[in-house]
Parts: structure tokens; C-alpha cells; sequence
């Protein structure tokens, strides 16, 4: 199974940046998207969650640390990891950034391996797994540093907003969720998007399981949702 790639944000108020930080990521396999300030940001994070963002110091409106303090009051955006990039290499404006809640830190320039390094290790400290980058639950395991599914030990192939689904499931389980509340989660505060796309995913998640007998994980909830129930009796 192919990894599955890391979707970054990169939020630069300067077009040349944008375009040579976008160049060497997807260079190094990853997807970006990006964004000129901190409004278009947080329209695209509504639209698509990205797995981190590169966020600029500097920019028209709303600054670096005052967009990542706004998205860290968010219970639907708190968690996602961002790197400061910025010219200033004051020790004072480093403590500034880290104080808002960014996860890292990169004064510019900087070389792409350096940055790519840097996205990593961020992803593998704020990944939902153990110590050793993996989740597990019954027969199912994640291995968040590789973005994989294991079913009893064997790679199964897992688009990108079902391997997010099953990730929230495996972390929540035994709750019931309705449709809204996994739209907020999974794909964050999108208003395009209809209940219904809960539905399908949840059946493409389902096909996945069934392959291992294992679909009845993923529970229907009568006039409500839907709940995560690792019950390894009936397999």
C-alpha cells in the first residue's frame, strides 16, 4: 500500500513563497494547498482540514500568532499542528510563536530536507498513536507515522477521509456521533458538504472492513448516527 499523503496549508501573504514552498513539498510527495492571508486560510481549513499548516509570521490583517491563537480556541481546529516560518530569528518573537500554540518554529531561509524534516517530526509528536506511532483497536491498527491500516497485520488500501474516519472512530469509540458532528470532526466546518457524504464514506469504510469479516465495528444508530464498537465475538 502507497502512504498516504500528508496535506498541508501553507499561508504566505508573498506569492513567490507560496510558490517555492508548494514546489518543494509536493517534490517531496506531499499535497498542498495555499493560501495569501489569514481569511483565505481559515476558509480553506473549512473546506479541507490539512493534516499541518506552514504559517507566516508577517501578513496583512491578521499576523502568524494571531491566526494560530484563533485556531487554537477552536475545538475543531486546536489540534492541527503549525510551524511558524519567518524571517524574524529574535529569540523574543520564537518565544511569541510557541506561546500562541504553534508546534514548531523555522526561521527562514531554510532548506527544503530541513523543512520536510521538520513536518515529520511535528506529525509524529502530535500523532494520535503511541510511543511507536501506532493505534490499535480489536483486530485494526494504525500506523500514523506511515498513515497505514493493518488488519490483522496486513496493509488494506484506505482512501484519505476514510483512513481520517476510521482514525476518529479508533479515538472515540463507544460514543455515538451524528452525521454533523462527524462532518465537524472529520472533515471540519464545511457548509458544501451534506450530511449524506457521512454516509458514503461510511459504507466505502465498511467495504474496507468487510474484506476481514470486520465491518460490524462501524454501528448504525437509529435517528441519530453512528458508533465505533470494537465486539470481536462475532468474527
Amino acid at each position: 500500500m502507497t502512504e498516504q499523503q500528508i496535506n498541508v496549508l501553507v499561508v504566505d501573504d508573498e506569492e513567490a513563497i507560496r510558490e517555492l514552498l508548494a514546489e518543494a513539498l509536493e517534490r517531496s510527495g506531499m499535497k498542498v494547498r495555499c493560501a495569501a492571508d489569514a481569511r483565505a486560510a481559515l476558509l480553506g481549513i473549512s473546506e479541507e482540514r490539512p493534516d499541518i499548516i506552514l504559517l507566516d509570521w508577517m501578513m496583512p490583517g491578521m499576523s502568524g500568532p494571531e491566526l494560530t491563537r484563533r485556531l487554537r480556541r477552536d475545538h475543531l481546529t486546536d489540534s492541527i499542528p503549525i510551524i511558524m516560518l519567518t524571517a524574524r530569528a529574535f529569540e523574543n518573537d520564537k518565544v511569541t510563536g510557541l506561546n500562541a500554540g504553534a508546534d514548531d518554529y523555522i526561521s527562514k531561509p531554510f532548506s527544503r530536507r530541513e523543512l520536510v524534516a521538520r513536518i515529520n517530526a511535528v506529525l509524529r509528536r502530535s500523532a494520535p498513536g503511541g510511543d511507536d506511532g501506532r493505534l490499535a483497536a480489536g483486530r485494526i491498527v494504525l500506523d500514523t507515522d506511515s498513515r497505514q491500516v493493518l488488519i490483522d497485520s496486513k496493509p488494506v488500501h484506505a482512501g484519505p477521509t476514510e483512513y481520517r474516519l476510521l482514525e476518529f472512530f479508533m479515538t472515540h469509540p463507544n460514543r455515538s456521533y451524528s452525521r454533523s458532528q462527524l462532518l465537524d470532526h472529520v472533515w471540519g466546518t464545511n457548509a458544501y458538504l451534506e450530511e449524506r457524504t457521512v454516509d458514503v464514506h461510511i459504507r466505502r469504510l465498511r467495504k474496507i472492513l468487510l474484506v476481514a469479516e470486520i465491518d460490524h465495528y462501524v454501528q448504525t444508530v437509529r435517528g441519530h448516527g453512528y458508533r465505533f464498537v470494537v465486539d470481536d465475538a462475532r468474527t
